[in-house]
Formats: C-alpha cells, sequence, structure tokens
C-alpha cells in the first residue's frame, strides 16, 4: 500500500525554501520567519524529512582554501550501453572520491562527470589512473573551468497555489 502524502502549503515552501538557504537555523527562527510558533514548525519540519522532501543537511565547503580548486567536467562515451555495463560504471564512479556528480545523458555521449583536484597534474592522475582504469570506458572529453560564475544547490521551488 502506497502511503498518501499531505500536499504541500506555502508554509511547507516557504519552510523549504528557507531550510535550503540555511539548514542550520534554528527552529526558533525559523518558526518566527514563517509566521509558526516552534511546535508546529518542528512537526512541519519532521514530517518533510520524513516524507523526503528533505533528504539531508550538508555543510558546503570552500574548496580553495581546501586544494581542490581545479574543477573540470568530463564527457564519458562507453563502448556498451546495455544495463549491466552501465551499472558496472555507476559502481566505479561511485567509488572515485575526486568525482563530485555523475549524471547519466542523453545526446552524443553517455555521461556528464563534475570532478574536482587540487591541480592539473592531480586531475592527469585521477584521468590516467583512475578513470581509465573503468572497464567499458571508450572515450572521454576534459573541459577544465576557468571561472565559476554560478554555484549553488537551491532547487526552485513552485507553489502551485500562487
Amino acid at each position: 500500500m502506497v502511503k498518501k502524502h499531505k500536499a504541500l502549503d506555502r508554509t511547507d515552501y516557504r519552510i523549504l525554501e528557507i531550510l535550503q538557504k540555511s539548514g542550520r537555523i534554528s527552529n526558533v527562527d525559523l518558526a518566527q520567519q514563517v509566521h509558526l510558533s516552534p511546535p508546529p514548525c518542528l512537526e512541519r519540519v519532521k514530517r518533510l524529512e520524513r516524507e523526503g522532501y528533505i533528504e539531508k543537511y550538508v555543510g558546503i565547503l570552500n574548496p580553495y582554501k581546501l586544494n581542490a580548486g581545479l574543477l573540470a567536467f568530463i564527457q564519458v562515451t562507453l563502448h556498451s550501453t546495455a544495463s549491466n555495463d552501465l551499472e558496472d560504471f555507476n559502481q566505479s564512479v561511485i567509488r572515485l572520491e575526486q568525482v563530485q556528480e555523475c549524471h547519466m545523458v542523453s545526446g552524443g555521449f553517455d555521461y556528464l562527470i563534475k570532478v574536482r583536484a587540487s591541480d592539473m597534474q592531480a586531475y592527469r592522475d585521477f584521468l590516467g589512473h583512475e578513470l581509465a582504469a573503468i572497464p567499458n570506458l571508450r572515450e572521454t572529453h576534459t573541459y577544465v573551468v576557468m571561472q565559476e560564475v554560478k554555484v549553488g544547490s537551491s532547487i526552485l521551488l513552485i507553489d502551485d497555489d500562487k
């Protein structure tokens, strides 16, 4: 039996909007901003967590202070896109710590990978030793980022009631 989730209202959307910008906000401050008392505000947050609207809370780190200033995107093409080959590739990439994101895409290649490294030599080592060691890898194309113009993780929330 599938449990039906309560529809989100404007207050829920506002809570989500605030939390994705400031996940460490206190419940008291959050409640004040959404015009609720703290207990019902906390209950809403718990419900949003329970129903999967909020997956987890994270800290956003400064890559330049942590010796991970080189950012690159890699287009990956595989020899075979059979289901088991895709799953093998997925599991291989998940284990690579330099990979921040990996997306299967449609179009002229199979995956787009976002990688951070300390410098070009570290990136070349990653590309030549770790990524190249994945079976079924046919071709890669790298795009090194020269400037990060906009970086974020916020999702544009659309309240259907507005």
